[in-house]
């Protein structure tokens, strides 16, 4: 798992516009990189939709969030606007963030493999890894007020 005081790995995803997203798209800015599972699924849906809530105070912090899962762009597309997510989703299909970022979930979920763990990782301006969260128990959400502490250091 990549880890505090790393320099952020870049990534190539597609977005819900198609478009292709790389680190480079945040240059200069804090970002926030929230992985989840499997859109559609309630903790999910619970996880993106108090990050809406809260994209304000993001924005106060001058940070960009990114929600990443394996779904397809497809999928992200209609889950973000089923709950209006105003912030970019990105689609790593292949799963090649989600193994660099270490953290591929071993297990099965109803006979499911391949998707990526729940966690949370704090960028700053240089895209220093300045918070890391994996969060391992079923049906937690990232500890947002710790993700929003940190952003206000960066």
């Amino acid at each position: 798992m990549i880890r505090v005081g790393q320099k952020a790995p870049d990534f190539l995803l597609t977005d819900t516009a198609l478009q292709q997203c790389t680190l480079a798209d945040y240059a200069g800015k804090p970002l926030v990189i929230l992985f989840f599972p499997l859109a559609f699924t309630g903790t999910c849906t619970k996880e993106m939709c108090a990050t809406q809530e809260d994209l304000s105070k993001y924005a106060e912090l001058n940070a960009s969030v990114l929600g990443v899962s394996v779904d397809s762009p497809f999928v992200l597309k209609q889950f973000a606007e089923l709950y209006g997510l105003h912030f970019r989703l990105g689609s790593d299909f292949n799963r090649t963030m989600t193994k660099e970022y270490g953290v591929s979930f071993d297990g099965s979920f109803l006979g499911m493999t391949g998707f990526s763990r729940r966690a949370a990782f704090v960028l700053d301006k240089q895209h220093i890894v300045r918070y890391e969260e994996l969060v391992t128990e079923s049906g937690a959400l990232p500890n947002f007020e710790a993700i929003l502490h940190q952003l206000s250091l960066c």
